[in-house]
C-alpha cells in the first residue's frame, strides 16, 4: 500500500511537472515564431473556440450535417461498470486502452481480470484497476485545468514505456543539444545577411499535391470507374504469418477474411452496420472494431483524399531521404492526419493518422510501397501498418489484386449463426 501511494505522488508530480514544461514550451514556442512548428496542430489550434472544439470531438457530440452523433460509452450497453469516459465516444475506448498499454509496456490482464482464457473487464478484483482509474482522473484534470482542456498530457508524458515512471535522472547526463542559432549575418534562418528575404522556390500548394497524387494513380477518369477491389495475400504480424482475403465493394461495403492455423476469421462492413464471423459464431462490430475496419480496408480511403480534409497546409521534408510533400490536415471525423507523397513520381509512400481522445493523442501509421500497375490504376502491393494495437501493427503483402470483379452483395450481408461462409463466385 505504501508503494503504491508513493508510486501515485510519484506520477502526480512527474504529470503536473510534465505540464508546467509543457505549458512553458508551448507559451516559448508561440513568442518566438510567427507560425506553430507542426502545421497538423495549427489547423485546429488557431480555430476559434478550440477549445470548445476539442471538447466537443471529444463528447462525440459533434457530427456532421445530416448524420447521427456517435453513440458515447456509455451508451454502448455491453460496457459495464465504466466509471469514467462515460460520455466520450464508444470508438475511442479500445484505442484508449490500447494507448494505456503502450505507455506503461503492460498488457490487458495488468489491471483487468482473466478467467477461463477470457477477459472480464467489468471486475473490480486488481488494485492496478483502481490506480488506472485515480491515473486517469488526474490527467483529466491536468489538461483541463492547464490546456483547455486538450490532451497535452497523457500516460506516456511520465511512463514512456515503463510501468513506473523514472523519477531520477541518469548518469551521466547527455549533451545538451545545440541551440538553433540565427541565419548568416544574426538574421533569423532563411534572411539573406543584409537583412533581406532570399529567393525561394515557388510554393506548391495541396491542390497541387493531390493533382499530382491523383495523375500518379492513373488519372481521374480510372479512379472513377472503380467499382470492386479483390485483394489476396499473407498478413504478418509479430511471429504470426496469416492468409487475407479483401473483398471492397463501393466507399461502404467491406469483407475480409483471416485465415491461420487456429481457424478462420470474418469481418464485413455493409454501410454503417458491421459484424464478425469466427469459430464461437457471429456478432456485431461497434466502436473502435468498426471504426478499424473501415479505416485499413475502405476501398477509397486512400484515393480519393480532397474530400477527407476541410482544410490542408503543405511543406516539403526528407523521408528515407527522398523528397517528400506532406499535407496536414483535419479531418470531420477528430484525426489529424499527415500525407507523405514522393516529390518525384506523386505518389503516396505514407499516412499518419493522430486521434485525439481524452487521455492522450493516439497514433497510427501506414506505409505504402511496391507500387503496380493493375488496369490502369496504380495500386500497392505493400501496406506496412504501425499503432498502439498490436494486431493492426504488421505488413500485408498481396499477390493478386483484381479491380471491377463481379461480386455477390450477398457476401456482404450478416449470416445467421452457424451458416456456412458464401462461396466466391
Amino acid at each position: 500500500m505504501k508503494s503504491t501511494r508513493r508510486l501515485f505522488a510519484i506520477c502526480i508530480s512527474l504529470a503536473i511537472l510534465s505540464a508546467i514544461i509543457v505549458g512553458l514550451q508551448i507559451r516559448t514556442a508561440t513568442a518566438n515564431a510567427n507560425q506553430p512548428a507542426d502545421p497538423v496542430f495549427a489547423l485546429l489550434d488557431n480555430e476559434p473556440d478550440a477549445g470548445k472544439v476539442e471538447t466537443a470531438r471529444f463528447t462525440g457530440r459533434q457530427a456532421q450535417q445530416g448524420t447521427p452523433a456517435e453513440p458515447t460509452i456509455g451508451e454502448n450497453k455491453r460496457h459495464t461498470n465504466i466509471q469514467l469516459l462515460k460520455d466520450y465516444p464508444d470508438s475511442q475506448l479500445i484505442p484508449m486502452m490500447n494507448l494505456i498499454n503502450a505507455s506503461l509496456g503492460v498488457q490487458c490482464n495488468f489491471c483487468h481480470v482473466f478467467k477461463e482464457g477470457r477477459l472480464e473487464p467489468a471486475l473490480d478484483d486488481k488494485p492496478e484497476k483502481k490506480t488506472a482509474r485515480e491515473m486517469i482522473t488526474m490527467t483529466l484534470a491536468i489538461n483541463k485545468a492547464n490546456f483547455n482542456g486538450r490532451s497535452e498530457v497523457s500516460c506516456f508524458t511520465c511512463h514512456r514505456g515503463r510501468n513506473n515512471p523514472v523519477g531520477v535522472p541518469a548518469l551521466p547526463l547527455p549533451e545538451p543539444a545545440p541551440r538553433q542559432g540565427r541565419g548568416p549575418g544574426g538574421g533569423q534562418g532563411g534572411q539573406a545577411p543584409g537583412g533581406g528575404a532570399t529567393a525561394t522556390a515557388p510554393q506548391v500548394t495541396a491542390d497541387d499535391v493531390l493533382n499530382k497524387y491523383v495523375t500518379a494513380l492513373g488519372g481521374q477518369a480510372a479512379i472513377d470507374k472503380l467499382k470492386t477491389r479483390v485483394m489476396k495475400g499473407t498478413y504478418t504480424t509479430g511471429p504470426n504469418t496469416i492468409n487475407l482475403e479483401i473483398d471492397q465493394s463501393g466507399a461502404d461495403k467491406i469483407h475480409v477474411i483471416f485465415v491461420s492455423p487456429q481457424g478462420t476469421m470474418e469481418r464485413a462492413v455493409n454501410g454503417t452496420a458491421g459484424w464478425e464471423k469466427n469459430q464461437r459464431g457471429v456478432s456485431d462490430l461497434g466502436g473502435a472494431q468498426l471504426a478499424e475496419l473501415k479505416t485499413n480496408f475502405a476501398l477509397f480511403r486512400d484515393l480519393r483524399l480532397k474530400e477527407q480534409f476541410s482544410r490542408m497546409t503543405v511543406r516539403k521534408e526528407k523521408l528515407d531521404g527522398k523528397e517528400v510533400n506532406v499535407i496536414a490536415g483535419a479531418s470531420a471525423g477528430g484525426k489529424r492526419e499527415r500525407l507523405y507523397f514522393d516529390a518525384e513520381t506523386g505518389l503516396l509512400l505514407r499516412r499518419i493518422s493522430l486521434l485525439q481522445t481524452p487521455i492522450g493523442v493516439v497514433p497510427e501509421q501506414t506505409d505504402y510501397e511496391d507500387y503496380r500497375d493493375v488496369d490502369g490504376v496504380k495500386i500497392p502491393f505493400v501496406v506496412k501498418t504501425a499503432g498502439v494495437d498490436g494486431f493492426w501493427t504488421g505488413t500485408r503483402k498481396f499477390t493478386e489484386i483484381k479491380i471491377n470483379a463481379a461480386l455477390d452483395d450477398a457476401a456482404f450481408n450478416k449470416p445467421a449463426a452457424g451458416a456456412p461462409t458464401p462461396a466466391k463466385p
